[in-house]
């Protein structure tokens, strides 16, 4: 199951993580985010002990969705060592985001 990632959170499971993280920003009124949140979860159990997978409600951690510009959800961020190394906007496939994030493993 995709972590829940939150301000409180958010350094200790994405920044200093030693593994890649796939981090979905969402909201519950998006209907694209609702299209993406299922291949999220299906990535998690996939890649669980290779790569981190969380998600984060914009509209309950508004920081961290501003200090990384998202502007559009959803957006699908690849952080490496507590870098940001890759981004995806909009729905896309379950073999798009494997792909980028086995590019990182």
């Amino acid at each position: 199951m995709a972590l829940e990632i939150t301000e409180s959170n958010f350094e200790e499971l994405v920044l200093k993580s030693d593994k890649p993280v796939l981090v979905d920003f969402w909201a519950e009124w998006c209907g694209p985010c609702r299209m993406v949140g299922p291949v999220v979860e299906e990535l998690a159990k996939d890649y669980e002990g290779k790569a981190v997978v969380g998600k984060v409600n914009v509209d309950h951690h508004a920081r961290i969705s501003m200090d990384y510009g998202i502007r559009n959800i959803p957006t699908l961020l690849i952080f490496k060592n507590g870098q940001l190394v890759d981004k995806q906007v909009g729905a896309v496939s379950k073999a798009i985001l494997a792909s980028k994030l086995d590019a990182q493993i």
